[in-house]
């Protein structure tokens, strides 16, 4: 079996014009071994779940600091569900108020991380996810 390197799609979806912690993580990744895409600003869900399968990521990162997590990461959760793509673990950053987590969470998104997160806390996140995800 040959073995690639995760690959992790990191998106900016909605009107949020600030990316400095998406490429801060996006590096830390890439510098892990992950192969990284970033979708770049203002994305629409299904962009980015296009860009997903098309692809073939094993997790979607999202960046959220406009406030309009509880709106658009279940919409690309939904999305990913539609294209048959529910095996892409999926982890939401940014600025997120404690009371949204369970709510995301309930969603699909499988990790929540704030700001201030160290970047090998989200590593460790991934490298245990995707193993996870083999074994099933």
């Amino acid at each position: 079996m040959i073995q690639r390197p995760i690959r992790v799609l990191v998106g900016k979806p909605g009107l949020d014009g600030h990316d400095r912690g998406a490429k801060v993580i996006a590096r830390a990744l890439r510098d892990a071994g992950m192969e990284v895409i970033y979708t770049g600003l203002h994305q629409t869900p299904e962009a980015i779940v296009s860009v997903a399968i098309q692809e073939d990521v094993d997790v979607v990162g999202l960046s959220l600091l406009s406030g309009a997590h509880l709106t658009l990461v279940p919409q690309i959760i939904d999305a990913l569900k539609a294209q048959s793509a529910e095996d892409v673990v999926v982890m939401v950053g940014g600025i997120i108020p404690d009371d949204d987590i369970a709510a995301l969470r309930d969603a699909g998104a499988h990790a929540v991380f704030g700001p201030g997160t160290p970047t090998d806390e989200v590593v460790g996140f991934i490298q245990g996810a995707v193993k996870e995800r083999a074994r099933v």
